[in-house]
């Protein structure tokens, strides 16, 4: 009989379980389904690349059927499950809807942009999550110069010129960075913007950028931005969005058309609707095995699972690619010693490492206990994300840009919207 082993969700966690299901599971007479929103995994560190100009927004994404070849791809959305029946359910592309019969199901979901009810976010700021957040950051940076070159009014041209990011972790972070570095290249193609100048606010509640990393490198990497003309609001926060501009919890009120949100993630929210123990987070609560507390035959890793942290006692794992890797791989070999009637192991990985790069050739890293700065950390970080990069097509990708950035500079073009077309129009 063939055992239908399905995998919910296609980033770090759901992609490199499939890999390895691949290798494990031949053997076994097992059928392996991954069901993704999309075709590709998005490489999510290498985000603020893509919108700072550095890479192509291609070549941050590794095509799902191009390395996953004795896996069954189904491209869609999951709506739910009927977990006493043991079926996923499925929204196709199309909006036809199917339910994928499962002996062991996978959760992989991920996350998006965790959101707080803070007047005007959701209408008027930009996250920093998806590709198209991306190219559409880059998009709006040169939209705002463009505009602000046209205008008369210094007033109105410093809305035009204002750049708001609140949340300094890693995303916030690398993304500002990179985005500051590719406007302040392409503002010397703007004169009158360039005369008056532009203005980038970095907002954090607590009381240092990136407080994930040991205080002498979240030292270095403020001094770093203070450098470049970058103002660090710390212990504040923000407390209303408008289309012109943000006001922070010390009163001040900032011009500026582009507020960034990168204060953290949750939970693919349709996470909530599978039926399945959450904790006060809202991630699936599973066990050190990575099992689904009270659902035989149920998995969940990454993002949307609260798997305990081996490296600190009674708290769940932090939403890291490393972490995600390594449970969808262990995921994939606890599924398989399952079907051969074995004990599944427990998750014992702990952090190896952390990298934020800072752009102008600088960054802060850790690996293995050794604290890195500046451009020895920058080396570290390129090549830490080069051998992370499954395929040597993306690896040989990611150096051509990464070189072609560094003899010509950014590309100061917008690319338009991904995933959106030009309607045609007929002359006569």
């Amino acid at each position: 009989m063939i055992r239908q082993i399905v995998i919910a969700g296609g980033g770090f966690g759901g992609f490199y379980a499939a890999r390895a299901m691949e290798r494990l599971t031949a053997a076994r007479g097992a059928r392996v389904t991954l069901v993704n929103d999309a075709n590709f995994m998005l490489y999510t560190p290498l985000l603020a690349g893509t919108a700072g100009g550095t890479l192509d927004p291609r070549h941050v994404v590794v095509p799902l059927r191009s390395q996953l070849r004795r896996t069954e791809l189904l491209i869609g959305s999951v709506t739910g499950a009927d977990l006493e029946s043991r079926r996923l359910l499925v929204r196709r592309v199309d909006g036809g809807r199917l339910e994928l019969g499962y002996d062991q199901l996978l959760v992989a979901l991920g996350s998006v942009s965790r959101t707080l009810p803070i007047p005007g976010l959701a209408e008027h700021a930009t996250g920093l999550k998806s590709l198209s957040d991306a190219t559409a950051l880059r998009n709006q940076v040169l939209t705002c110069l463009d505009i602000a070159e046209s205008l008369d009014d210094p007033v109105r041209r410093a809305e035009y010129l204002g750049f708001v990011f609140v949340g300094a972790g890693y995303a916030g972070l690398e993304g500002l960075a990179e985005l500051q570095d590719f406007a302040a290249q392409a503002i010397e193609l703007y004169p009158r913007c360039r005369a008056q100048g532009m203005r980038w606010v970095l907002v954090e509640a607590q009381a240092r950028i990136i407080p994930e990393v040991p205080a002498s490198l979240s030292a270095f990497a403020a001094r770093e931005l203070v450098g470049r003309g970058i103002e660090i609001e710390t212990r504040t926060t923000l407390t209303s969005v408008t289309a012109r501009g943000a006001t922070l919890s010390s009163g001040e009120q900032i011009p500026a058309r582009t507020v960034v949100w990168t204060a953290g993630v949750a939970p693919s929210p349709v996470v909530a609707s599978l039926g399945l123990p959450l904790d006060d987070g809202g991630r699936i609560e599973v066990d050190a095995e990575l099992r689904v507390n009270g659902n035989p035959g149920v998995w969940a890793v990454g993002d949307c699972a609260a798997v305990p942290d081996p490296a600190r006692q009674g708290q769940a794992c932090p939403p890291t690619a490393q972490h995600a890797i390594r449970q969808g791989r262990l995921a994939a070999a606890n599924i398989a010693a399952t079907l051969d009637h074995r004990e599944p192991k427990a998750f014992r990985y702990r952090t190896a490492g952390v990298v934020a790069e800072l752009a102008h050739n600088k960054a802060v890293a850790i690996t293995l206990g050794v604290r890195w700065r500046g451009l020895s950390a920058w080396l570290v970080a390129r090549t830490y994300h080069l051998l992370l990069m499954p395929g040597i097509g993306r690896k040989l990708r990611l150096l051509m840009d990464w070189n072609v950035t560094m003899l010509f500079g950014r590309d100061p073009s917008s690319p338009g919207r991904l995933g959106s077309a030009t309607p045609l129009r007929f002359g006569g």
